[in-house]
């Protein structure tokens, strides 16, 4: 009986195997498209900016005959590593402080999240060594806090769905579900964005997704222009913000994962209703998993 029971379990592992060469292919078919598709759109940018900067250069160097380029190049490399130790050259020594506490604490939140804007790090020794060891058991903290906020989400979730029995009604709740977290996490923030930061629409958008996803490019960063005035607060609210949109988003993305893997083992094996039925009695044995995880 116990062989038995184990061979619908081997067939589906067996199903799970075939198809995910497939997975593999896509996957990897995926970034080369993405890659062709940034070279197309952004190469031809990136060449006239080079030419412009080149132009600028040369020009500078015209208009001030004091100096020469190798001047010139020590003064640009100067101002790269100003930029890379999270000082922005434009403006003046009066700038605010990139570690006062608001900012230490919003720096403090992209480092748990994995987040990175990549705009501002530490330039200590004592800072770095203290950034490792504050990541190393801050990540598994920051997963832990997210996976049981997700819990929580999901306990919600099934509450109503205990209570909404009507067929059609689950779907409601999920619409409801994810237009509720797109208005509050990124339709609403952009307007906030673009008002404070002076962005666009369309940059505030970019910057949420890519903030929540925590992908953090670092082109866009909130508060750090030099000449605009921040409350004291502001970046600190903005990590509260990141930090329940991560969670809400990381939960959309493990939905859609789920269901790009039920559509590809339903397209590329059809369902063998015998070995279901045992698969079924199998995991009737085993204890509730719960039905939200967030990724790494």
């Amino acid at each position: 009986q116990q062989q038995s029971g184990s061979m619908p379990l081997l067939a589906l592992h067996n199903q799970q195997i075939g198809w995910t060469p497939l997975l593999v292919v896509g996957y990897l078919f995926y970034l080369l498209l993405g890659a062709m598709v940034f070279q197309l759109l952004e190469k031809q940018a990136e060449t006239h900016f080079r030419d412009q900067f080149h132009l600028e250069k040369l020009k500078f160097l015209q208009n001030y005959t004091c100096l020469d380029r190798k001047a010139l190049e020590q003064f640009v490399q100067v101002l790269m590593e100003a930029w890379e130790k999270g000082v922005n050259p434009e403006g003046n020594s009066t700038n605010p402080s990139n570690w006062d506490f608001s900012n230490s604490f919003f720096f403090a939140g992209t480092v748990v999240t994995t987040i990175g804007y990549g705009n501002l790090s530490p330039s200590t020794v004592a800072g770095q060594i203290f950034c490792v060891f504050y990541a190393l058991f801050g990540v598994p903290l920051n997963l832990a806090f997210l996976n049981q906020l997700a819990k929580s989400l999901n306990a919600h979730l099934i509450t109503l769905e205990r209570w909404v029995q009507k067929p059609g009604r689950a779907q409601v709740q999920l619409a409801i579900f994810l237009t509720a977290g797109t208005l509050l996490f990124l339709v609403f923030p952009p307007l906030v964005f673009s008002y404070t930061e002076g962005w666009s629409y369309g940059e505030g958008f970019y910057f949420t997704f890519i903030t929540l996803s925590t992908i953090g490019f670092g082109d866009y960063v909130v508060g750090t222009n030099p000449n605009k005035h921040y409350i004291p607060v502001y970046r600190s609210l903005t990590a509260i913000w990141i930090v329940f949109g991560l969670a809400w988003l990381a939960l959309v993305f493990n939905v859609g994962a789920d269901l790009m893997e039920k559509f590809l083992q339903l397209k590329w094996h059809k369902p063998d209703l015998s070995l279901a039925e045992g698969a079924t009695i199998k995991l009737e044995d085993e204890p509730e998993q719960p039905r939200i995880h967030i990724p790494s």
